[in-house]
């Protein structure tokens, strides 16, 4: 491995199916070119790039980016630093705007943004992602910044790579993580395992939302209902601490018409109106929470929320998935279900050098939320 390469696109397109043979990654859904296409094709504000890096002919690894522009403020209201120092980071980033170039999926939670091909030498092949991502943003105006997300504990050996780049590594939220037993064939025997009042909690949030019409889309239901999906999403996304960029949902109408059955989108109907929605992706022994929307007004009243956490451990059972990967926030709730924290680890460094000297620090000591890890199973 001594000529390695990187090769930039601007379109899923424009690479050459070959490449995706020769990386052997495409067993997992998230780096196949139909999955990456889906998201490139609706989402027509974002700059999307795709890194391939090669060992002479040979493709050894993948990176997937996207350029976005945030608000500091967004940033920075959820950062745990002093009013002074927020002060400080604000006059860092031009006109409280900042262009971040993003390394991984912005709209997933995990590491799903850089694939290093089977037998490949991870530490080499890592930093020539990382000299890739080097060459991309210099080439990129008007950028600010780049993060590299998600890595969990057993990648840092290899991500750790980035410190020699100036990045300064930075813990976020966990996915919640719901291993199932094989001897969980439905909810009732998942209810089984539960501790009373834990059970107690389940039968009630079925209980309360027996008014709600639950139906599982077809293809011509995301479509036909587009638009209130869209609607649903963007109540939750204005109810959460810190969301990079707004998904726009013809994303599943897309992957609706690819992945049919393995991409699920449940919606919640109160009197004839959708008031509520999960998505979720049956990804190998996976099934992974995707985003969910909700009228918050009535989801004290028919537990809609507590509902789709249910749902989703159903889905789980139903399609025999060994995990439920539930995601980010609430962590504390997802924990009372029987979730248990997957830490991850992400990376941040402004593009200027100067400005990267005093951030740097700032962003080594950002604190996540901390949360009662609740034990509810026997």
């Amino acid at each position: 491995m001594n000529s390695l390469k990187a090769s930039f696109y601007d379109s899923i397109d424009n690479i050459d199916s070959h490449h995706w043979d020769a990386l052997g990654c495409c067993d997992n859904i998230y780096y196949t070119p139909e999955f990456l296409k889906a998201f490139e094709t609706a989402n027509q504000d974002i700059l999307f790039k795709y890194i391939i890096v090669f060992d002479e002919d040979r493709p050894v690894a993948f990176a997937n980016t996207q350029l976005v522009s945030i608000s500091v403020k967004t940033i920075t209201k959820n950062i745990k630093i002093s009013g002074w120092l927020k002060k400080i980071v604000n006059r860092l980033f031009c006109d409280n705007k900042i262009r971040i170039l993003f390394v991984g999926n912005i709209f997933l939670s995990g590491e799903y943004g850089t694939f290093l091909q089977h037998g490949a030498d991870k530490l080499k092949t890592f930093e020539a992602i990382a000299k890739a991502v080097k060459e991309l943003s210099k080439s990129t105006k008007r950028l600010h910044a780049i993060f590299v997300k998600d890595f969990k504990e057993d990648s840092l050996y290899i991500t750790d790579k980035l410190k020699n780049f100036n990045y300064a590594a930075m813990q976020v939220e966990p996915n919640m993580i719901i291993t199932l037993q094989p001897e969980w064939t439905s909810f009732e025997d998942y209810k089984n395992a539960l501790k009373s009042k834990y059970r107690v909690k389940a039968n009630k949030a079925d209980s309360k939302s027996k008014t709600l019409m639950a139906k599982r889309f077809t293809d011509e239901d995301v479509a036909k209902h587009k638009d209130e999906l869209q609607q649903l999403y963007e109540n939750t996304i204005a109810n959460a601490n810190f969301n990079a960029q707004i998904l726009n949902l013809n994303t599943y109408t897309n992957l609706k018409a690819v992945y049919h059955d393995k991409f699920i989108v449940k919606g919640y109907f109160f009197e004839d109106r959708l008031v509520g929605f999960l998505s979720a992706m049956v990804n190998q022994d996976n099934l992974d929470a995707h985003f969910i929307g909700l009228d918050y007004s009535l989801n004290k009243e028919h537990a809609i929320y507590p509902r789709i956490l249910n749902d989703y451990v159903r889905l789980g059972i139903e399609h025999t998935s060994k995990r439920i990967n539930l995601g980010r926030t609430a962590s504390e709730i997802k924990s009372t279900l029987g979730a248990k924290p997957e830490d991850l680890m992400c990376y941040f460094r402004h593009k200027r050098t100067i400005p990267n000297h005093f951030i740097k620090p700032l962003v080594s000591n950002v604190k996540i939320k901390s949360f009662k890890q609740h034990q509810p199973f026997k």
